[in-house]
C-alpha cells in the first residue's frame, strides 16, 4: 500500500504503443524506455491504490452504523472484504514494475528488506496496541498482550518473498510470440510455481489438521466478561467453522491466545448475537467461542494472502511486457474473469466458501478477479484517488489508523467528549440530517476521505511524498 514506484508517475507523451511487427516477439525484457513510455499507464495504480484507501476509511468509521459494507461476520464477502487483497494485489502489481528499474541485485535485496522492516516497524505500531487513537487519550502496550499482526506486517510478509523470488528470476529468457498468450506464465513458471505450493501447503494444513478443545480467559478490558474463563469443544480436523478451524489453531499455537485481534468480526453473527450483523449484547444462549479472539491476520492466512500478492505480480508482468495496450486489456479480462467465475462456483458450491479471516482459496479468486477491473483505466477522471493513492501511507496513518483525529481528540473542553471532531460530526453533520446513521457517513465521506483527498493534492502540488 506503500508507494513502491512513486518515482514511476512520470507523465509520458503515448499511453499506448503501436502494435508489434509480424516477426518481433510479442514479449521481451523491457528497457528503460519502455517503461517510461508506459509510466503514464502506472497513474491507474495510484488511482486504485487511493480507492483502497478511500474504502478502507470507509468501512472502519462508518461501517458500525451500515454493516453491510462492514467486514462478513464470517463466511460471504462485503465492502470491506475487498480492502486487504487490494492491497496486496496492488503491491504485487508494482513490484515488476520498480524493480525492473533497479539493475543490481544486491541493491534491490537492500530496498526490499529495509521497506520490509518498516511495514513492520508501523504495523506494529499502530496495530500492536501502542496507540489508542482515535478514541482514547492513552499510549502504550502491555507487552505480554500486544498483537504482532496486522495488515501491514501481512503486506510486508507477501511483499518480502514476492520480490524476492522476482529479483532471483529476473534475468528469465526473452519468449517469441505465442498464438495462445501462455507466453508470460511461461516466462515467470517460478512465481506460479510458489503460488501453486503455496495453495497445497494451505489447503492440506486447513483440512488436515486436528484442533483440539480449548481454553481462554476474555482480556477485553471493556467487555461484561472480562476475566471469565470460557471453554470451546472441538476435537476434530478439516471444519471452517468459526471456533475450530486450524487457522485460529495454529495461531493460539504459535502466537499465543494473549496476541490475537481481541474484537473479531464473528461477534457479530447470528449465533452470537440477535442485532446481527449489527454488534450488539451477545445472546444468553450464544456458544462460548463468541467471547473468544480470533486473528483476521494470523499466520496460516497470511501464507494464502501471498496468492493475491502473486497474481498481481502477474498484471504487473502482462503491464511491463505487453507491447500493444489491446494485448493487456485480453490478458486481464481473460484471467480476471476466469478467476470470478472459479471463485463464484466454489463458494455457491459450498465447496470452499469466500471467507476473509480463514482467506480461503475462494476468496483469493473473487477478490483478485474483481482487482482487474480498476486497473483496465475507468478511473482516470479520479484525481482525488489518485492524490490519495501518491500519498497512501501518510493517509493510512492518519486518517485510517486515526492519528490525526485522535490528536485533535486530546484537546477537548471540560470534557474529553467535548471535542472539535465530536462537534463537527454532531452538530454539522447528524444533527442536520436527523439521522446518526446518514450523519456519520456523509461525515466520512466529507470530513474524512474528501478532506485527505485535498490535502494530498496540496502535497502533490508541492512534491511531498511520503514514501517507504
Amino acid at each position: 500500500m506503500a508507494s513502491f514506484e512513486q518515482d514511476l508517475h512520470r507523465p509520458s507523451h503515448s499511453i499506448e504503443d503501436p502494435p508489434p511487427p509480424k516477426n518481433r516477439p510479442i514479449i521481451e525484457i523491457a528497457d528503460a524506455e519502455d517503461l517510461k513510455r508506459k509510466s503514464k499507464r502506472v497513474a491507474s495504480l495510484d488511482i486504485f491504490r487511493g480507492l483502497t484507501v478511500a474504502i478502507m476509511i470507509l468501512v472502519d468509521d462508518a461501517g458500525g452504523e451500515w454493516p453491510v459494507i462492514a467486514h462478513a461476520p464470517w463466511n460471504g464477502c462485503n465492502l470491506a472484504d475487498f480492502v486487504m487483497p487490494f492491497f496486496l494485489f496492488i503491491v504485487g502489481m508494482a513490484i515488476p514494475l520498480s524493480l525492473k528499474r533497479i539493475p543490481n541485485r544486491l541493491l534491490a535485496v537492500k530496498r526490499v528488506m529495509i521497506r520490509t522492516l518498516k511495514l513492520l516497524f508501523w504495523g506494529i505500531l499502530l496495530q500492536g496496541g501502542y496507540s489508542h487513537a482515535p478514541d482514547k487519550l492513552t499510549y502504550g502496550v502491555d507487552m505480554k498482550h500486544i498483537r504482532w499482526c496486522g495488515i501491514l506486517q501481512r503486506i510486508a510478509l507477501a511483499y518480502v518473498i514476492v520480490s524476492l523470488l522476482e529479483i532471483l528470476t529476473k534475468n528469465a529468457k526473452v519468449v517469441t510470440e505465442s498464438p495462445d498468450h501462455l507466453s508470460i506464465f511461461k516466462l515467470y513458471c517460478w512465481q506460479w510455481l510458489l503460488g501453486i505450493c503455496i495453495l497445497g501447503i494451505y489447503l492440506i494444513v486447513i483440512y488436515t489438521t486436528y484442533v483440539p478443545d480449548w481454553v481462554y480467559t476474555v482480556k477485553d478490558i471493556d467487555s461484561r466478561d472480562y476475566g471469565k474463563v470460557f471453554a470451546v469443544k472441538c476435537g476434530t480436523r478439516g471444519r471452517l467453522d468459526p471456533p475450530c478451524n486450524a487457522v485460529g489453531y495454529i495461531d493460539r499455537q504459535v502466537l499465543g491466545i494473549n496476541h490475537m485481534y481481541q474484537h473479531p468480526a464473528w461477534k457479530r453473527s447470528k449465533a452470537c448475537t440477535y442485532d446481527s450483523p449489527h454488534a450488539g449484547p451477545f445472546r444468553k444462549d450464544a456458544p462460548s467461542w463468541c467471547h473468544g479472539p480470533f486473528e483476521p491476520e494470523g499466520i496460516l492466512s497470511s501464507i494464502s494472502a501471498i496468492l493475491s500478492t502473486i497474481i498481481g505480480v502477474h498484471f504487473g508482468h502482462v503491464l511491463v511486457h505487453m507491447k500493444s495496450h489491446l494485448d493487456r486489456i485480453k490478458q486481464w479480462v481473460a484471467m480476471g474473469a476466469s478467476l470470478l467465475v472459479l471463485g463464484i462456483v466454489m463458494h455457491f458450491s459450498h465447496a470452499i466458501p469466500l471467507n476473509k479471516q480463514l482467506y480461503s482459496f475462494s476468496y483469493v479468486c473473487v477478490t483478485a478477479g474483481a482487482a482487474h477491473v480498476d486497473i483496465i483505466g475507468l478511473c482516470y477522471l479520479f484525481l482525488p484517488l489518485e492524490w490519495i493513492g501518491k500519498n497512501a501511507m501518510l493517509v493510512y496513518v492518519m486518517a485510517a489508523a486515526g492519528i490525526f483525529a485522535g490528536f485533535f481528540n486530546g484537546w477537548y473542553y471540560e470534557s474529553p467528549n467535548n471535542t472539535l471532531v465530536y462537534w463537527i460530526r454532531k452538530h454539522i453533520f447528524i444533527n442536520v440530517w436527523h439521522s446518526e446513521r446518514v450523519g456519520i457517513l456523509l461525515y466520512v465521506i466529507f470530513a474524512e476521505i474528501l478532506f485527505w483527498a485535498l490535502v494530498a493534492g496540496i502535497l502533490h502540488c508541492l512534491g511531498i511524498y511520503w514514501k517507504l
